[in-house]
């Protein structure tokens, strides 16, 4: 662990950007319609009280509780893991986990990762399988491996990432299978455009990305 991330004003510093980032984007969208989101892979621990209890407790600081904010906002939830049908649209959130395509990409050695990925991949597939067919859009954190996943240096990659796919199999397999209409990512920030795997048009949205799609249904 570096200094900096022992250091109580640097926790607070990064408590504070995702917290003022995140609770902004989130009121601005609620008022305009329905929101819901997906968890990804940073920040997470904000949205538990009882882990922002013990940062504040471990560093001595006063931290924002960020998840005891978003619940009180109306027009607006997580949706984890689950299908929704929003306005006759069948909608798919599948939240971010580690892939065992990840942990073979970035040769990671740590048992406990590994198998922690191992698990974590297992579930994903059951949950995709349960979206099945005739999704209209499937909204997830990771890209499909191999398009719109390759790490560069620009967001300050460690120089062993650079040039590596750091998407999903699972989530391509899937797509691959059952062809949704749609998907929506992120994560990897500069890999942000737009790709078509089989007739399935993919969407990475990159930092604060948008994209407005009108469908009928």
């Amino acid at each position: 662990m570096s200094k900096l991330e022992k250091d109580p004003i640097f926790i607070k510093q990064i408590y504070n950007e995702i917290y003022n980032s995140t609770i902004k984007s989130v009121k601005y969208l609620s008022k305009v319609a329905q929101t819901y989101s997906i968890i990804g892979n940073v920040g997470e621990d904000m949205l538990k009280d009882y882990e922002v209890k013990k940062d504040e407790k471990k560093y001595n600081i006063k931290l924002p509780y960020m998840g005891r904010e978003i619940r009180q906002l109306e027009n607006f939830g997580f949706v984890r893991n689950r299908l929704r049908n929003i306005n006759n649209l069948r909608i798919g959130f599948l939240e971010y986990f580690v892939d065992n395509s990840w942990i073979k990409e970035f040769e990671e050695k740590d048992k406990k990762k590994i198998n922690s990925a191992k698990k974590e991949t297992k579930k994903a597939k059951r949950i995709l399988e349960k979206f099945g067919k005739n999704l209209d859009i499937l909204v997830c954190h990771q890209p499909p491996f191999g398009f719109l996943d390759k790490v560069s240096g620009k967001y300050g990659a460690p120089k062993h990432f650079i040039g590596k796919h750091a998407g999903s199999k699972v989530i391509l397999d899937y797509i691959n299978k059952y062809q949704p209409k749609y998907v929506f990512c992120g994560h990897i920030h500069e890999g942000e455009g737009k790709v078509k795997v089989g007739k399935t048009e993919v969407y990475n949205l990159g930092v604060a990305g948008h994209k407005i799609i009108e469908m009928n249904k």
